[in-house]
């Protein structure tokens, strides 16, 4: 099987890797000369523009920027053939799988997501989650959810909106509180000493705040401002803020302890396995106790 991979940035380098692995054969197009240079010399793949490489193609993979999404749909779009699947790997699904069904009226459309980043080394553990919207589409995810679990990736099948709706969780709030915590720091003048005297809790945190802080502004701002629940997620976490913080502003340290053991209570009920969640964060870190 031949792969068009369309991006070359980090995980269309991730991906290219994959599927070499898989045996596949790979082409990469992408708008940055210097990228698919770098990438050829790397994996010593075919290169070319985005419409030989689709026409060359069994499966096409668009790894691009949500932002470049539409404008790659267009341009591929007359030269997709009734045999061909087209996926994407966009972090939000409702957009780009609405614009494949737009422009791309021959072939299978698949809406994907590698819930990772181009750091793990192989799928094995990793979360996908596939959003198929019509029949021939499902069964197609169907038989592409068998072939990715046989690789032990766990993978979960479900509606674009409700993909949206889980990463304003998922995704959203995380780098939300990675970028307040970060801000929040900066803004603290004895920020290098903490590190210095820092424990597991507050290694993680940091760890949180500086990860997010480094990544691609323009990717974490299309999440914040696309993902349908996420003034909603964001107005509760506030919401609760500010519960807390008042018990705190007030010294009323009996309310802070009732509203701690309702907080453990309604954590049990969901979660029975939950206070192995502070030895996992040991582990982690690498900070096991003995």
């Amino acid at each position: 099987m031949k792969v068009a991979i369309i991006g070359a940035g980090k995980m269309g380098r991730w991906f290219t890797r994959f599927f070499l692995e898989e045996g596949d054969s790979v082409i990469v197009s992408s708008r940055s000369k210097e990228k698919l240079l770098k990438i050829r010399d790397e994996f010593g793949v075919e290169i070319a523009d985005n419409v030989s490489a689709v026409k060359k193609a069994d499966r096409v993979l668009i790894c691009v920027p949500i932002e470049n999404f539409e404008a790659v749909a267009k341009e591929i779009q007359p030269h997709i053939r009734p045999d061909q699947v087209v996926m994407d790997i966009c972090s939000i699904k409702e957009f780009p799988v609405k614009i494949m069904h737009e422009y791309v009226k021959t072939g299978i459309t698949l809406g994907t997501h590698p819930v990772f980043g181009p750091g793990v080394k192989s799928i094995e553990n990793q979360n996908f989650v596939l959003t198929p919207v019509n029949d021939e589409e499902k069964r197609f995810a169907r038989e592409f959810k068998s072939w990715l679990e046989e690789r032990r990736a766990n993978v979960f099948i479900m509606s674009p909106r409700k993909h949206d709706e889980l990463m304003s969780v998922v995704l959203g709030l995380p780098h939300f509180l990675g970028l307040v915590v970060c801000d929040t720091l900066m803004n603290y003048p004895n920020f290098l000493e903490t590190k210095k005297v820092a424990g597991a809790s507050y290694k993680m945190l940091l760890t949180l705040a500086e990860a997010v802080a480094s990544e691609e502004t323009e990717f974490y701002t299309s999440l914040q401002m696309d993902l349908p629940e996420i003034e909603k997620i964001e107005g509760l976490f506030l919401e609760k803020t500010e519960e807390w913080i008042n018990m705190v502003r007030r010294k009323n340290g009996s309310a802070f302890i009732s509203k701690m053991e309702l907080v453990k209570t309604k954590l049990k009920e969901v979660n029975p396995d939950y206070a192995r969640s502070y030895e996992v964060m040991h582990r982690l870190l690498g900070t096991v106790k003995s």
